[in-house]
């Protein structure tokens, strides 16, 4: 399955908790869109946060998002895991 890495640019009112909150939804919505979301990592200063998703497709992967809680992506990369 591909794998994606998504980033949201300026997260206005990024804190820990809302991206821990967000990505708990994003886990509650996924199987419905066949989309695994294994992890993501956000940078306060830059307001900014990525998420690594196995999805099928990119709109796939938006999908979650949008229904879980609304925070679209504004980049989603088909990237190849090394070693």
């Amino acid at each position: 399955m591909p794998l994606y890495m998504d980033i949201h640019h300026k997260v206005v009112g990024l804190t820990p908790e809302a991206v821990e909150e967000a990505h708990r939804g994003d886990l509650e919505v996924q199987a419905k869109y066949g989309v695994r979301y294994l992890k993501y990592w956000y940078d306060l200063d830059t307001e900014r946060v990525f998420c690594l998703v196995e999805a099928p497709s990119k709109e796939a992967a938006e999908a979650v998002h949008r229904e879980a809680h609304g925070g679209v992506a504004d980049e989603i990369i088909e990237v190849t895991e090394g070693a």
